[in-house]
């Protein structure tokens, strides 16, 4: 998949701009706040529909302007597709491929599959498991539409347990029976959640090592733990289990939805005891890990978006980045940096066809 160019249309500080990429290697140069990260965020709404940064599409519209649009020509390796996000100010989000629009963004997730690495990656270490989960459900979710639907139904089936707990406390009333008929829409699709969240994590991890591995010159040894409370457990007997804390939480307290991955470092904890610049490199093993098993599942190269990616590795860390994608052929590359000189002088050692744009 190569994104050949890419137009933005009062999208946060870009008023009108347009790019024509190379299908390799691009790179975006200027100062903080000159709107390099909006271009990786412009290229991750064409991916997703969505921004990475976690704004609300009502925030990416320039101020004082009505609207905004993303539109990019993506060449998938037989011909042209036009994808364009629109966003009007009073209307609901819209996004098409080749002038058709989608019913739903889960048609359109997967057709340009990419991998972001920036310094918000450092919240999958520092915060709580909901961090974590997001980020293994998108990993999943841009290989397996089934996956996605599974998600999106076990979401809405505890948001109505809840709301059902939450009435039964409001109106000091209680019936078991009425709460019993979301166990077996939970059971379902919790389960295929489970089973497709412990898969991934069991192919990916042994990736995640030999990137972290060749980044760090094998200093530190690195795992990754898939938590889950349906490991060694069975569903039903847990909803039974914790019934009773359930009705006094008005929530429910065990389930697919508490699961955690942990990240460790020399069999310690990896947010106590690495460094920034060791867990950088884990960040980067992770992502990395997840732009191979993407492309083994789908037969796509994901886009990879490489956000101030330089910043806190040491010289050593960065010529073994440099190394890794020499030699893995990772496809079509888009970096920000501060520093026009480095940047030149890192594209240089990299055997690729590169752009700069200055910002």
């Amino acid at each position: 998949m190569v994104i050949q160019k890419l137009q933005l249309i009062q999208f946060k500080n870009h008023s009108e701009q347009t790019f024509q990429f190379s299908p390799q290697i691009n790179c975006f140069v200027g100062n903080n706040g000159a709107g390099k990260t909006n271009v990786l965020d412009a290229l991750h709404y064409l991916s997703v529909g969505k921004s990475f940064l976690g704004n609300t599409d009502l925030n990416n519209i320039r101020t004082d302007e009505d609207f905004f649009t993303v539109e990019g020509t993506v060449h998938d390796g037989e011909k042209e597709n036009i994808i364009k996000v629109q966003m009007p100010r009073e209307a609901k989000k819209i996004i098409k491929k080749n002038d058709k629009t989608y019913d739903r963004m889960a048609d359109h997730v997967g057709f340009l599959p990419s991998v972001i690495i920036s310094p918000y990656d450092s919240n999958l270490i520092s915060d709580s498991g909901e961090s974590r989960r997001r980020f293994l459900d998108a990993m999943i979710s841009q290989t397996d539409s089934d996956y996605l639907f599974n998600l999106i139904q076990y979401q809405k089936t505890v948001q109505q347990r809840n709301a059902l707990l939450k009435s039964f406390a409001k109106n000091r009333y209680f019936d078991s029976d009425s709460l019993e008929i979301y166990d077996d829409p939970l059971i379902k699709f919790g389960t295929a959640i489970f089973e497709k969240r412990r898969g991934f994590t069991d192919s990916i991890l042994p990736l995640i090592q030999s990137y972290y591995e060749i980044i760090s010159k094998g200093n530190e040894k690195v795992t990754v733990d898939y938590e889950s409370d349906l490991r060694g457990n069975d569903f039903k007997s847990l909803l039974n289990t914790n019934l009773e804390k359930d009705r006094i939480l008005t929530y429910t307290s065990r389930g697919i939805h508490k699961d955690d991955l942990m990240f460790s470092m020399n069999g310690g904890s990896l947010k106590k005891q690495g460094s920034q610049g060791q867990q950088k490199s884990f960040l980067i093993a992770l992502k990395l890990s997840q732009m191979n098993r993407i492309k083994e599942l789908t037969g796509k190269t994901p886009i990879l978006l490489l956000d101030d990616i330089f910043d806190k590795l040491d010289d050593t860390r960065v010529s073994q980045l440099i190394e890794l994608v020499n030699r893995e052929h990772f496809g079509q590359i888009f970096i920000t940096d501060t520093h026009k000189e480095r940047t030149e002088s890192v594209v240089k050692k990299i055997n690729e066809e590169s752009k700069i744009f200055e910002i």
